[in-house]
């Protein structure tokens, strides 16, 4: 017996699939099922992260839909992926809050802060917050480094915190023991694997969507937005290192490290979240949770809108829109620190955990990667 009736029927689907065999050669997830002849919670959990939803072995299999054995292993693992953020959430408290209404909690959050940040800077000198500041240290006329710091340092800390703990609760759950997590062969291969999205391509002929025609746009707006993240981030990072170690205050000039780089990872997380938006309002309802849409719009919309932001500060910072857009643009960047652990960005750090994991077993199995 499992803990919930959709680890029940993936059970089911496991064992039809493991008689069958027909799509071993598509993902990672046959091969790590075909390891094993009975599945725990945990071990469904884990296939269920290491899914990408390709959806190929949906239109591959010959007892998917109208087929009387109802095989749906994309829709079934999405939603026991979907169960299993809930299921790890840290604090438990918070488990399932972003399910249904994921968007309206991030975009009230987002607004709250800017909210507050307004009100503060026009509260102590309306002059300040609508007047026109160039050059260094002019988006802290606002608000203060020392208190900008703080502020957001402590909301990604929490995220940190939050996740770390969601992965060490997954860890546990899929039977493994933490320090394995730091074999460094399984490690980078599957960092490998991650980086190059070697999984959502169907086996080689790319993510089935709206119909039965393979194609790579969902890989490519993926890469869009993972590589626009980590632009953004090193951004952050270069910025924080002119700050403390050469005392260079932001703004920065259009050519400089940390705004090329923001700018480069802003662009692709325009391009990326759109893209995969529009992906998922087309996709075939029979692949997809349904029930999950909360929690998979709002960290896509999110980034969005913090590149949104972020750009619309770059082009506007000399304007007198500067204290309005840096408000909205720090609300937006506060929000999707605080939802990260409780969004879809999860997804991410769970499937690159699963992937070390696989990697992990087919090296003790005496395969080649």
């Amino acid at each position: 017996m499992h803990g919930t009736r959709i680890l029940e029927e993936a059970d089911r689907l496991m064992t039809v699939c493991n008689s069958c065999r027909y799509c071993e050669g598509l993902c990672a997830v046959f091969p790590a099922m075909e390891m094993r002849r009975s599945f725990s919670d945990g071990d469904l959990n884990y296939l269920a992260n290491l899914c990408h939803s390709c959806g190929a072995c949906y239109t591959d299999c010959q007892f998917s839909p109208p087929h009387e054995f109802n095989v749906n292993v994309p829709k079934t693992l999405a939603i026991a992926r979907a169960d299993s953020y809930a299921a790890y959430t840290w604090p438990r408290v918070f488990s399932g809050v972003f399910a249904r209404n994921g968007l309206v909690v991030s975009i009230v959050l987002a607004l709250s802060v800017a909210a507050f940040i307004f009100g503060f800077a026009a509260f102590n000198d309306r002059q300040v917050l609508f007047g026109v500041h160039t050059g260094p240290g002019s988006f802290y006329k606002l608000m203060p480094h020392n208190a900008m710091a703080a502020l957001f340092g402590a909301a990604f800390l929490y995220a940190i915190v939050a996740l770390a703990m969601g992965v060490r609760a997954f860890w546990r759950d899929i039977g493994e023991p933490i320090g394995t997590l730091a074999g460094p062969n399984s490690l980078w291969q599957a960092m490998k694997d991650a980086g190059q999205l070697r999984y959502l391509d169907g086996g080689g002929v790319g993510c089935v969507n709206e119909d039965e025609r393979p194609n790579d746009r969902r890989k490519i707006y993926h890469h869009f937005t993972f590589y626009g993240f980590i632009l953004c981030f090193a951004s952050t990072t270069v910025a924080t290192l002119y700050h403390y170690l050469i005392a260079r205050e932001a703004p920065y000039p259009w050519w400089d490290l940390p705004v090329v780089l923001g700018t480069l990872g802003g662009i692709g997380l325009l391009i990326g979240p759109a893209g995969l938006l529009a992906e998922r309002w087309k996709r075939d309802p029979d692949l997809v949770d349904q029930t999950r849409t909360g929690m998979d719009v709002a960290f896509i919309v999110m980034l969005f809108l913090t590149s949104l932001t972020g750009m619309a500060l770059l082009l506007w910072r000399d304007t007198a829109a500067m204290g309005p857009l840096l408000a909205l643009h720090l609300g937006v960047v506060f929000s999707l620190f605080i939802t990260m652990p409780y969004g879809k960005f999860v997804h991410g750090i769970y499937r690159y955990v699963a992937l070390v994991r696989y990697a992990r077993e087919r090296q003790m199995m005496g395969h080649g990667t």
